[in-house]
This record gives structure tokens, C-alpha cells and sequence, in this order.
């Protein structure tokens, strides 16, 4: 692996695989610091291309395209944990990536990452691993009802709720399987939640961490819907554990960048880990708006060398996705929704991608209502979600969603 002098300063080009809003975020955060951004993604109108000081509009895995941009760049690293690993190696032997290949490899599939996170002696839910339909016949009536019901996720490219189909017996495990095309899978079984975290931390070039607080998170359909920072009503010893699960796995890894770690919490106040991300995370936005340093100045941080940011949070803040059903909300035809109300809400921080189509389930921004406490951060939360016609939330309370 390349090695160059740290620190890389501003004023040096950094480099992003990926043009989505993480890719964005980061260009923000590292043009402030005074870095140029390079970003290689395919899309012409890619929401970080179309900030980036230079876009490289081409296939990841376009060899004269990546030796033309690990010249260009002193440092690279990526939005999101798709990006052929084949490519990152191929730009590690010019110039510094972070994370390294082999990270993004293991997060990319998920019968990698679960058997990684087994050989760290973490935990994680029950679950069989399904790699063919031969296999799949090899089981027998114990092993499939030890995981039954369960969720059947595709081993990769499954994200926001998609690559996933439960099941509830054998047969429906036939049929689903099927479904996906009989690719490699992840059988998990569905084990009894209470409610959802996740960890965010950095590390350095120098092996140094940096932790945020614990956050707790509400999906629907898959996706991410709601982050309440920090986690409420949570005992340290879980905020203990998954702090230690994650800077372990960070360990293991010889990691630098930001990671985040997502974990069950069971109803018996056990944890679970669920999946790890290489990257800034969805439920990590409410940085820029209620901590001292930003998930994304911190990779910036992370990658180039300089020392890692304070992780205080000095507002709490709940942070809502914006999916593009909002554009059609109670109409048959797209139309804006009301910003102009929301942001005269005090609280309201609104973050919008530049996606050039609203569509449903698409991720087209996000909105953090930031507070002196949860209970203000969380009444805004709510009175956002009134005005965005968005699921009906309750009138109060530290979970809009809930």
C-alpha cells in the first residue's frame, strides 16, 4: 500500500469514489478546510460531481480513468461500501486510500461481514448462510426452524430494506429464495427488538479514535427514517458495549476513516451487531448541525493525517430522512413540498441532495431539528413531520415515530 507524508495538507486534492449526498457532504467539508475535491462517479449529474472541483464522470472500474485520478489525488477515499474493492487495490499502489480495500470488501458482503464480526467474538443474531440452491436442500428441519421466521437479505448490494424478504417457513424460504435470483444469501432470524442504535467513530492514521455519542434510530420499510442524538433512556453498559464493539472492529481492520457500527437492542437489553458501514452514515448527519466536528470534516481528518476532531455534541437534535414520497404527498402529481413553513421552525437545519427526480423511497434530504434539549428538538420533530405530511406522529415526546 502507498504511503505519503502525513500530514496532507490543504491546499492538496482529495478524492471521492461515489457522487451521492455522502460524497457531497464531504466536498463541502473538505472545500471548507480548503482542500480541492476530485469525485469519479458515472452519473453526469451526480449530487457530489456537480459540487466537486473536478468530476471524473466514468465507470469505477475504467483503469486509464483511475491512474488519471490517483495522479491527481494525494489522498482517496469513499462514500459508499459498493465500489469494486478491486478498485480501491488498484488505486492503493499509487496513492493513499482509506479505508482500505479489504474493509470495504468485508462490508460489501454480508456473509464476510457476519463471519468477520463471529471471528471478533461479536455477537450477532442467529443466521444460516445460503450460498446455492443445493445448499439450501442440505438443511434440514432443526437448522431452517432454528432461524425461522426470518429475514432472508441478499449477501450484497441489498441496502435500505431492498435484497430482503421475510419468511416464514420452509416453503416461503423456497419461494423468497427464488425470488432473489438464488444468489448467496444471509438467512438471519428475526429476534426480538426493542429498539435500534448505532456507534460512530473515527480512527486515525496513528491508530487515535475519536467517539460520538450513541444514537438511537427508527426505520420503516427498511430505510432510516428518524435519529434521536443522543440515545435516551440507554444503560452505559450497552453504550459501553457497542463504544467497545466498534473501536474492536476498527481495530481488527488496522481501520482509518469513519465507521459505524449498527446494533439490535434486544428486549431483554442485550446487543446484537447488525452491519458496519465504511463510511459516514445516514444516522451520523446530525454531526454537522449538533457536534463540534462533522462526521465528514472528521474523514476528512482521518484521511489526510490531521488529528481527529471533538466529537462534542453541544445541541441535541433529531434528524428526519426526507424520501422523495414527500414531493407527492397527498397528490396524484410532484409538488414542493412546504420548506418555507419547516424553516420557520427555530430548530430546523434543512439539507437538500440536488436530485434532479423526486421518487418514492428515494433519500432526497434530510432535515435535523437542533435544540437545547431532546424534548424541544423532538416537539420540532414533530411539528416538521405535521407540516411535511409525513407519517402521523404524536404530539409530543422523544419519538416521533415510534
Amino acid at each position: 500500500m502507498f504511503t505519503p507524508s502525513f500530514p496532507i495538507l490543504p491546499g492538496a486534492w482529495l478524492g471521492i469514489l461515489g457522487g451521492g449526498q455522502l460524497g457531497r457532504m464531504f466536498c463541502f467539508a473538505a472545500q471548507t478546510m480548503g482542500y480541492r475535491v476530485a469525485v469519479l462517479d458515472p452519473n453526469p449529474a451526480s449530487p457530489a460531481g456537480v459540487v466537486a472541483d473536478r468530476h471524473f464522470c466514468a465507470a469505477y472500474e475504467d483503469e486509464a480513468v483511475l491512474a488519471e485520478f490517483a495522479q491527481l489525488c494525494t489522498a482517496i477515499s469513499t462514500e459508499f461500501e459498493n465500489v469494486p474493492a478491486a478498485s480501491l487495490e488498484y488505486l492503493a499502489r499509487t496513492t493513499y486510500v482509506s479505508p482500505a480495500s479489504h474493509c470495504v470488501a468485508i462490508a460489501q458482503d454480508r456473509i464476510a461481514e457476519k463471519r468477520f464480526m463471529e471471528s471478533c467474538g461479536i455477537a450477532v443474531a442467529p443466521h444460516l448462510i445460503i450460498e446455492s440452491t443445493e445448499r439450501l436442500a442440505q438443511f434440514n428441519h432443526e437448522q431452517l426452524n432454528s432461524v425461522l421466521p426470518g429475514i432472508l437479505k441478499t449477501a450484497r448490494l441489498g441496502y435500505d430494506g431492498k435484497g430482503q424478504i421475510k419468511v416464514a417457513s420452509a416453503v416461503e424460504l423456497q419461494h423468497a429464495y427464488a425470488e432473489l435470483g438464488g444468489v448467496a444469501c444471509v438467512l438471519e432470524k428475526q429476534v426480538p427488538i426493542a429498539y435500534e442504535v448505532s456507534t460512530l467513530i473515527a480512527r486515525s492514521v496513528k491508530g487515535g479514535t475519536a467517539i460520538y455519542p450513541l444514537v438511537r434510530n427508527a426505520h420503516r420499510h427498511g430505510i432510516l427514517m428518524q435519529t434521536v442524538a443522543p440515545a435516551p433512556n440507554v444503560p452505559p453498559a450497552q453504550v459501553d458495549v457497542a463504544t467497545h464493539t466498534a473501536l474492536a472492529l476498527a481495530e481488527q481492520l488496522r481501520y482509518v476513516g469513519v465507521l459505524c457500527v449498527e446494533f439490535f437492542v434486544l428486549e431483554d437489553g442485550s446487543l446484537l451487531a447488525n452491519e458496519m458501514a465504511p463510511r459516514p452514515h445516514n444516522s451520523g448527519h446530525y454531526t454537522v448541525d449538533a457536534c463540534a466536528t462533522s462526521q465528514f470534516e472528521q474523514q476528512v481528518r482521518a484521511m489526510t493525517g490531521l488529528p481527529l476532531g471533538d466529537t462534542r455534541q453541544h445541541s441535541a437534535a433529531v434528524m428526519l430522512n426526507l424520501l422523495g414520497d414527500l414531493w407527492f404527498a397527498g397528490e396524484a402529481h410532484q409538488q414542493t413540498p412546504l420548506w418555507h413553513e419547516v424553516l420557520g421552525l427555530p430548530a430546523a437545519r434543512l439539507h437538500l441532495y440536488a436530485k434532479e427526480e423526486a421518487r418514492p423511497a428515494r433519500k432526497m434530504g434530510h432535515l435535523t431539528l437542533a435544540a437545547a434539549t431532546l424534548d424541544e428538538a423532538s416537539v420540532a420533530a414533530c411539528e416538521s413531520a405535521r407540516l411535511l405530511q409525513m407519517m402521523p406522529a404524536k404530539a409530543s415526546g422523544q419519538y416521533p415515530f415510534d
